[in-house]
C-alpha cells in the first residue's frame, strides 16, 4: 500500500477522533444543563457499525495493496468534501452538534434554508459521502457492497426515531 493511502487512513482517523472528542465535549455540556438523550441504543449501534466498516475498509484496502489510482483518488476527494460537510453541520449546529439524540431545554430547531431543504445534512452530505469515500478510496469494494446496505438499515432506524424525536418536541418540525 502506497505510503499516501498509510497517510489518508491516519487522516481519516484523527478527523473522526477529532469529530467525537467535539460530540463528547457538547454531549458532557448538554446533559449538565439537564438534556436529555434519545435512542441510545440506537446511537451505539451506528456508532458500531461505523467502525465496522472503516475497520472492514481498512482491513480489504490492506488485503488489496489498495494501489493509487483514479478510483482512489476520486474516493480521498470525496471524503474530502464530506469532511468539508460535518465542519460546515458543526458550526451550524455548534453547542447542540452531537453523534447522538440529544435535545437540550433551550434547543432550538434550526431554519437555516439549507436544513429545510436536505432534512438531514450530517447523515447526507457527510456520513454517507465518508463511508464512500473512505471504502473508494482503499478499493473496498466488498466493504462498499455489504457495509453500505447495513448501515444504511441502521441509518434509517436513527433517521426515523430522530424525525420522531423532533416532531415530538417541535411542533413546526
Amino acid at each position: 500500500m502506497p505510503n499516501v493511502m498509510i497517510a489518508f487512513i491516519a487522516l481519516a482517523i484523527v478527523l473522526r477522533l477529532g469529530a467525537l472528542a467535539i460530540s463528547m465535549r457538547n454531549e458532557k455540556r448538554l446533559k449538565q444543563d439537564g438534556a436529555v438523550e434519545y435512542c441510545a441504543r440506537t446511537s451505539a449501534i451506528l456508532a458500531l457499525t461505523h467502525i465496522v466498516f472503516y475497520l472492514a475498509a481498512i482491513t480489504e484496502g490492506l488485503w488489496r495493496g489498495a494501489p493509487l489510482s483514479g478510483v482512489s483518488v476520486f474516493g480521498m476527494a470525496l471524503y474530502g468534501l464530506a469532511m468539508c460537510a460535518l465542519v460546515w453541520v458543526i458550526a451550524v449546529l455548534g453547542r447542540f452538534w452531537t453523534v447522538k439524540v440529544i435535545v437540550a431545554r433551550d434547543h432550538a430547531l434550526v431554519t437555516n434554508r439549507f436544513f429545510n431543504l436536505i432534512r438531514h445534512p450530517n447523515y447526507f452530505l457527510n456520513i454517507l459521502p465518508e463511508l464512500l469515500g473512505f471504502a473508494l478510496a482503499l478499493q473496498a469494494y466488498v466493504t462498499l457492497l455489504v457495509g453500505v446496505p447495513i448501515y444504511l438499515c441502521v441509518l434509517l432506524l436513527r433517521i426515523r426515531q430522530e424525525e420522531k424525536v423532533m416532531r415530538d418536541r417541535f411542533p413546526a418540525y
